[in-house]
Order: structure tokens, then sequence, then C-alpha cells
């Protein structure tokens, strides 16, 4: 399997997950930038409808490093893989099921300091703690409120897309893709969990308003206590919209107690800053399968930190989900961001 040249950034940055190392400013590479803050520094397709041990590779929603520095990747389709910090290749594969043995519509991971692996399920929705070998360990308590209606005020295929452990790994993370009924379009939940004595007990929650026409699609901390959201849309005919924010809860209101998010007074939501609207990065002569409006783009759903230098400055491993569709790609992107 032959990776692009391009690529070779994006396995460096993967070689040393575990043992961060300096990187130049974002920008330093002007032909690179996407922004001021962002440069993309390479692609790659060579995953695209492959599979591996009779498995499907792609439907990738969701991307996490594990702490031997391999990538943990959960398809929405129930599986969870185990790729190759190097070359990206798929180094094992275990099935996801639910307490009953149905599948699941696995849409956010974070891998434990322990090694395992929590996997957040947009169907009901719920998160489980699954071993390495995709035996159920324990399931997290979700609000009546975040649960699919009836049981709740959320909308199918628009609960948990987001998960990760904020800096130290006592607090984990959701966020919501959509807005609960009765909430103002484009407000969002984000979900919080606070660990205790080997559990996860529920905690705050937190408002955040997404740009018009855009859903969230990953939300991953970085090592400041802030995180990084992927907002995400899609229009027939014109294309995929991505863009990066960093996000930042505090001063922001816990909204547990509060029933409908209007953006009424009193209530704050989490200040969000754009990093970098991905239609502005450069090509690098991707090809796209439908229309785009810019080719390098598909449907981004996974996003991890692999490495960074200190001083704000990160390396980015993003994935799209192809959705075992033909006009659709499974494309490993390499970015460089400063913060």
């Amino acid at each position: 399997m032959r990776l692009r040249p391009l690529l070779a950034t994006v396995t460096a940055a993967l070689a040393a997950a575990t043992c961060l190392t300096a990187a130049a400013p974002a920008n330093a590479q002007r032909g690179n930038a996407c922004s001021p803050s962002v440069s993309i520094e390479g692609f790659s397709d060579a995953l695209d409808k492959t599979t591996y041990e009779g498995t499907f590779v792609g439907n990738f929603s969701a991307l996490a490093v594990d702490r031997d520095g391999r990538i943990a990747a959960v398809s929405d389709r129930s599986a969870l893989f185990t790729l190759d910090r190097k070359t990206l290749r798929p180094a094992s594969v275990v099935p996801l099921a639910d307490e009953s043995g149905a599948a699941l519509d696995s849409e956010g991971l974070a891998v434990d300091r322990d090694g395992t692996r929590l996997v957040a399920s947009e169907t009901e929705p719920s998160i489980r703690r699954y071993a390495r070998d995709g035996r159920i360990l324990d399931r997290l308590p979700v609000p009546d409120a975040l649960k699919v209606a009836p049981a709740g005020r959320a909308t199918a295929n628009q609960t948990f897309e987001g998960l990760t452990f904020l800096p130290g790994r006592r607090t984990l993370l959701a966020g919501m893709e959509g807005s609960l009924a009765g909430d103002t379009t484009g407000i969002v939940r984000f979900q919080t969990w606070e660990r205790q004595r080997g559990h996860f007990a529920l905690d705050a929650q937190y408002g955040y308003r997404t740009d018009t026409g855009l859903n969230v699609s990953e939300t991953t901390a970085t090592p400041d206590g802030r995180f990084l959201v992927l907002e995400r849309g899609f229009t027939a005919g014109v294309g995929n919209t991505v863009r990066l924010y960093l996000a930042d809860l505090r001063r922001a209101t816990d909204t547990s107690g509060i029933d409908t998010l209007t953006g009424q007074s009193g209530v704050r939501l989490v200040r969000k800053t754009l990093l970098a609207d991905l239609v502005n990065c450069p090509s690098l002569g991707a090809q796209a399968k439908q229309p785009q409006p810019n080719p390098l783009l598909d449907n981004i759903e996974g996003l991890a930190v692999t490495g960074g230098g200190g001083h704000g400055r990160l390396n980015l491993l993003l994935v799209s989900d192809d959705n075992q569709n033909p006009v659709q790609i499974t494309r490993f992107y390499s970015l460089r961001v400063r913060l």
C-alpha cells in the first residue's frame, strides 16, 4: 500500500505521537496555508475502499491516539480498528455491539489511561466502555433530555458525535451533533462526566452555537484544557463545508438545569474561535468523486491530536467517513495548527 509523498509529514507526526517534537509555525510554508493558524501537510487515500480481515476499511467516524502511539479508529458500522502509526495500515479490528449483540452507530471515541475504549453511539444515544477485545465493561449514564424522542428531546442521528477526555482524563466531554427540541436551532449541548471511584458520573453541561447550516462532527481536547470542534455540513450539488474551531468552556454557563436554550440573557455559551475553513486549504492535487467547493474536501468526521512542539503548536490527523459510498472517499489529512 503506497502512500502519497505528501503524507510523509503525517507519518512523521504519528511516529512522534508519544514523544512530542517541535513543529514549525503553522503557516511557515505559505503554499500550504489554510489560514494564518492552520496549514495542511498532506493527505492519503490509500485505505479508500479496501478491506482488512474481511472487514470493510472505512466508515470512519472518530480517531484517538492509543497509549502506544498507534491510532484507534472507530467505524460507524460497529468496528474498532487499530492503525499503524507510521503507515496507517490496519493492525487489528474487533467488532462492537451493544449488550444484546446489536450493531452500534459508533460516532465518538476516546482512549482511557488503562487502554479501555469509550465509544459513543448516537442510536439511543449511549457511551460504553469496551476492553481492547470488544467486551463491554460499563455504560455511562445519559441525561433524559439528551435521549432520542420519545424518551427525550433529541432527534435520531443528531446525538453524540464527538467524544474526548480533557487533560488529566478525569473529565469526559461529548458533543451533540444537533439541537434538542425546544432549543434554538444551532445551539447544541456538550455534556461532561467526572471520574469518581472508577466510574463516570454526570457533571456539567454547556451550550454551544454552531454556524448556520452546520453540525458538530467531532470534539478533541487540546493540552491547554480547551478543545477543537469540527463543524460540518453538506449541500447536494455543492459539497461539504468543514470548519475547525477552538472552543473554551471557561466562563460558560452550566446548562444542565436549564430546560430550553434560546440564547437568553444570563446564559453564556461556549466561546469559539475560527481556526480555519478547510475550503481555503490548497487542494494538493486531490480529486473528488462528487461536486466539492475544494476537491480536497469530503465528509470529515474524525480528528485526533497526534503531537506538538509546545507554544500552542499541534499536529492533527483527520479522516473522512465515506459511508461506504462510491462517490465518497476515505481520506486522511495531516494538519498543523498554531493556537
